[in-house]
């Protein structure tokens, strides 16, 4: 069985196993022992039922098994959407950011916020958009937490998709559709440009 890392992060090591996936949350030395390793345990296990939950209700890696730091998944050999969104051809494009738009909502409508929303956490396969990463994901069911994560995804979409951002956006509004939500987004808005302005 081949394994490679495919990715390393602040918080854990990715490696791939074949078709397998394994995230292994990594020792802080800065921290103090005791409280790293209830962390990384705490942590592990809320995100492996994010997942888990998340699985039955949108496209994302299925949870194949976990021990105390590491959660194995399944691979998803698709292309990071970062990198595919601005070479499709645009009516493409804005068919995937509906899409997410959809997707997003069903996953807020289910009490579950991804903390992360972003196109580098987004896996395109076969016309399908599998949202991956929930470790900073948590359940809310409160308005202003799914307008902030939806904040989140604009703010990440004028950073790395900039020429098309609005159109993109625009087009995640209209799969997304939650009023209540998108008003409190605008609130949130509110309050970062003034502070921006204290």
């Amino acid at each position: 069985m081949k394994s490679k890392i495919i990715a390393q992060g602040a918080e854990a090591i990715l490696i791939q196993e074949d078709k397998h996936l394994i995230k292994d949350r990594i020792k802080k030395g800065y921290r103090n022992s005791e409280l790293d390793l209830k962390l990384r345990k705490l942590r592990t296990r809320h995100e492996a039922k994010i997942l888990e939950r998340a699985n039955k209700i949108v496209p994302v890696p299925k949870v194949l098994g976990t021990s105390e730091f590491k959660i194995e998944m399944e691979f998803i050999q698709g292309k990071k959407l970062s990198d595919e969104l601005d070479k499709m051809p645009e009516k493409e494009a804005l068919k995937i950011c509906k899409l997410i738009g959809q997707e997003v909502a069903k996953l807020h409508n289910s009490g579950i916020i991804h903390g992360d929303l972003t196109t580098s956490n987004m896996i395109l396969k076969n016309n399908k958009v599998f949202l991956i990463d929930f470790g900073l994901g948590f359940h809310s069911v409160h308005v202003e937490d799914k307008a902030v994560d939806i904040h989140l995804l604009k703010e990440a979409l004028q950073s790395k998709h900039f020429r098309n951002w609005e159109k993109y956006f625009q087009e995640f509004i209209k799969g997304y559709k939650n009023e209540q939500v998108l008003k409190q987004l605008e609130k949130v808005e509110k309050r970062g440009r003034y502070k921006q302005k204290e």
